[in-house]
């Protein structure tokens, strides 16, 4: 079979390369929605808000992996009660103050702890954050740059440690995704709940930054930062012109009219369906921006939006406007700090980084876990089955790795649930559902619940929706439920360069994949069609059985749309909305765990400490591999098969970095050695 070519887009959304032969490609993307309501429910010591949502139970046929017609499946559901609704913890973090005894406690740990472990008191947690540094995954101590789970663990860990006084945040140019700012700025509010200060200081000031940057207690930039309070755009790339000028010619099959993916490859323009999908997600996007900053800032949610408006490029302005505290250098801001904690002038600010501090064992300050353990499984990056030979570490969702560690998790009785945390665009369609089946397998026998990072989409949410239950952010891009299956033909291209390619076969079909000299024969297009259709057909079922829905009303929100998270969960396709916290809540919830009562986290996803491994991040770090040219190589590693993957969706200032795809990259090398 023919390598697949997957087009590769900047970070927030995902899609795949391989090669320019042949290509089949099966995008899945879309979802569905339940009515909800709120109410208020005391759950302990805390007020929570908990939304009521319709409870899932699934038929004995989520579990079989033969498939299942349209009938069959609204029989099952039938038979289903879909008139239950359960209440979720919101997870919300709740500081409370130490008592003497524990107190003393934590005292006399900080005491003998080892000497990397010791912090002067007084000191402030210093971190910087900046580009595409920050990743779901957790680091070793071999790999470099900062991690979403260190971050957040920081914080907590800060919030309660008596020797930090505050936090001084710095903040660079951003290009994670919205679900990963909205998972920090959430743990930002919650250190706020100490009393202690915690200090943004901003150079560029883009929408992402200012997002994180106003729920700090100040924010100070200095009298030359830049300000790119713009607004949002989306941008939706066709492939279409290129491939005409290089003389390759893409046979698209859609299913779906939301399958931008195979508009990509065969338009030059955007369809009215992709304008219409693209426009939501900003709508989304750019609502949530402004009541974000709204509710830190104080000021009403028009009032931002006309400041937006301006076009205020002037730094002066923000502090004018009091969307900053004041306009200051960083040593005037370390100064100030001084100051404030009573150290002399001619002293050093007493400071402890984020990489030291991330070292301090939550023991040592009181914050372990009790006796019942909750798995965590983190799955961040394309999906592959196999691990390819020139694979980062981290760096994908290896299918037969993964499975080894849910089985571990369902094999071993001390996990009282599990949460899988997802952070991909999909990938690869049979390892998705070979995970689909781990994961409902270790739903059986323990709760499951899925929490979605910056985007679960396609494979992503395949895996997802194996789940009890399913977390999202508010702006994480998920669903993508569809299929676009794409071939090329090269005939045109062949001709220019002067080449040649005679094939010879024995079967009716057997040239459907492999003779890309020449365009499909009816029968062959047919057939094309036919497979597309059925693989479509699979996802979209086992979507409607597994959220318990018709067929039929999981047809109206699949054909390849991708959806917000906070427009999924409306739609049902997500159950609850929040982050990892939420997720951990629910999950104690669904073990008949008290809410109140500390249990221990275990990561069963670590990072590898091979030797393989650890050469691979050490010359990643320090060689600094094109990240391009090894995209390539990594998608060319990637096996051959239908991929469940969601099309590239480029957000400027949604992630500013653009990973342009390995492709496209080849082919504007090829266009200007025309000239």
């Amino acid at each position: 079979m023919a390598k697949l070519l997957l087009l590769h887009a900047p970070q927030v959304v995902f899609s795949s390369s391989r090669s320019l032969v042949s290509v089949t490609t099966a995008l899945y993307r879309r979802p569905l929605l339940l009515n909800s309501s709120f109410t208020s429910s005391d759950s302990h010591s805390s007020s929570h808000i908990v939304p009521r949502l319709r409870s899932r139970r699934l038929s004995a046929r989520a579990f079989d992996d033969s498939p299942a017609s349209s009938a069959e499946l609204e029989k099952d559901q039938q038979e289903q009660p879909r008139d239950g609704v359960e209440e979720y913890p919101t997870g919300e973090m709740v500081y409370e103050d130490r008592n003497a005894w524990e107190s003393i406690v934590v005292k006399f740990r900080m005491l003998f702890a080892y000497p990397w472990q010791r912090v002067r008191k007084g000191s402030v947690l210093t971190m910087t954050l900046r580009g595409q540094v920050i990743s779901d995954q957790l680091k070793s101590r071999f790999t470099s740059g900062l991690s979403l789970p260190q971050i957040s663990e920081n914080l907590v860990k800060a919030a309660y440690d008596p020797r930090i006084a505050g936090v001084y945040l710095h903040i660079e140019p951003l290009s994670c995704g919205w679900g990963k700012v909205e998972e920090i700025r959430r743990h930002v509010l919650d250190f706020k709940k100490s009393g202690k200060f915690i200090v943004g200081y901003i150079n560029i000031c883009g929408l992402k930054e200012y997002y994180l940057g106003c729920a700090c207690s100040e924010l100070y930039a200095p009298p030359s930062a830049y300000s790119f309070l713009y607004g949002l755009t989306v941008q939706a790339s066709f492939l279409g012109g290129v491939f005409e000028k290089v003389g390759i010619e893409p046979q698209v099959q859609r299913i779906g009219k939301y399958k931008s993916a195979g508009d990509q490859l065969a338009r030059k323009s955007i369809s009215e369906e992709n304008y219409e999908m693209l426009s939501v997600l900003l709508d989304n996007i750019y609502a949530n921006w402004l009541d974000g900053v709204s509710d830190s800032t104080g000021k009403k949610r028009e009032d931002v939006e006309s400041f937006i408006n301006q076009g205020v490029y002037e730094i002066e302005k923000l502090k004018e406007e009091g969307l900053i505290k004041d306009i200051r250098y960083d040593d005037e801001v370390i100064s100030m700090l001084k100051e404030r904690l009573g150290v002399e002038k001619d002293k050093k600010l007493p400071t402890v980084d984020y990489k030291k501090y991330s070292g301090v064992k939550k023991s040592t300050l009181g914050l372990s876990g009790g006796r019942d353990q909750i798995a965590i499984i983190r799955a961040g990056g394309s999906i592959s089955r196999v691990k390819g030979p020139l694979s980062t570490p981290g760096s994908s969702i290896v299918a037969e790795q993964l499975i080894e560690k849910i089985r571990s998790v369902r094999e071993n009785k001390k996990y009282k649930a599990a949460v899988i945390r997802i952070d991909s665009p999909g990938g690869d369609a049979l390892a998705s559902d070979l995970m689909w089946r781990e994961i409902k397998l270790l739903a059986e026998t323990k709760p499951v619940i899925a929490s979605m990072s910056d985007v679960a989409a396609s494979g992503g949410y395949y895996m997802a929706m194996a789940a009890n239950t399913i977390v999202a952010e508010n702006l994480t891009l998920t669903g993508s439920i569809g299929v676009v299956t794409a071939r090329f033909t090269l005939a045109k291209l062949y001709e220019k360069i002067g080449f040649n390619k005679e094939t010879i076969s024995r079967g009716k079909y057997a040239e459907l994949l492999g003779a890309e000299e020449r365009p499909f024969k009816p029968e062959e297009a047919e057939l094309f069609g036919k497979s597309a259709q059925h693989a479509y057909q699979l996802f979209r079922n086992k979507a409607a059985l597994s959220r318990s829905m018709p067929v039929d009303k999981m047809e109206e929100v699949a054909q390849g749309r991708v959806w917000t998270g906070k427009d999924a969960h409306s739609r049902g396709l997500v159950d609850a909305l929040g982050g990892l916290s939420r997720a951990i809540a629910i999950a104690k919830q669904k073990a008949n765990i008290p809410l109140d009562k500390k249990v221990t986290l275990v990561e069963v996803s670590r990072p590898s400490t091979s030797l393989p491994d650890i050469l691979s991040g050490i010359g990643s770090s320090v060689i600094g591999v094109d990240r391009t040219l090894k995209g390539l190589l990594d998608e060319l590693t990637v096996s051959e098969g239908v991929q469940a993957r969601m099309d590239g969706i480029m957000f400027q200032q949604i992630g500013r970095d653009s990973l342009a795809s390995p492709i496209i990259d080849l082919l504007k090398d090829y266009l200007s050695s025309l000239r």
